[in-house]
């Protein structure tokens, strides 16, 4: 499984989280000059909050948590932000089909899997699916951008739930 900040509470690990947090707010920011956008606390606190959640936010998510600290801001502001984030490289929607978007913060190779009960998005890493191999005909037509790897199933505590 990919380590998304939970787990170890030792002082060791928490200032390594505090450094890993720093060093990509850091590069949040260069991201965002490099794009020729200001780096404002609505979009800090954004990218802050989705980089430190432990589940695969939706806009709505992320501006009811939002909305305690940042009063005035509004859903639209928090959508088209995590949108931007998705075109800068800083963060990624969530593919899926059916289901409002989500957005994930880790930027590490990584692999996703949703249950379709609980829709609760899991990351996982599976090295071999880092070098997917695109056929022939389809990079010879096409440009390839992105390759990912989505699951979809039951994960095992509704699976639990259901015997």
């Amino acid at each position: 499984m990919l380590n998304r900040g939970d787990g170890d509470n030792s002082g060791e690990g928490s200032l390594q989280s505090g450094k890993q947090s720093q060093g990509k707010m850091d590069a949040f920011q260069l991201r965002c000059r490099k794009a020729g956008l200001k780096v404002t606390p609505q979009r800090v606190a954004v990218y802050k909050e989705l980089i430190e959640s432990k589940e695969h936010p939706s806009a709505d998510v992320l501006w009811r948590k939002l909305s305690k600290s940042f009063p005035n801001i509004s859903l639209d502001t928090v959508n088209r932000t995590l949108l931007t984030l998705a075109e800068i490289g800083a963060a990624f929607v969530v593919e899926g089909s059916g289901d409002v978007k989500r957005f994930d913060g880790c930027l590490e190779s990584h692999q996703h899997f949703k249950c379709l009960k609980c829709k609760k998005i899991i990351d996982f890493h599976h090295k071999p699916f880092d070098s997917i191999t695109v056929p022939k005909n389809i990079g010879e037509k096409y440009t390839i951008l992105k390759k990912m790897v989505y699951l979809e199933g039951i994960c095992d505590l509704c699976r639990k739930r259901r015997t």
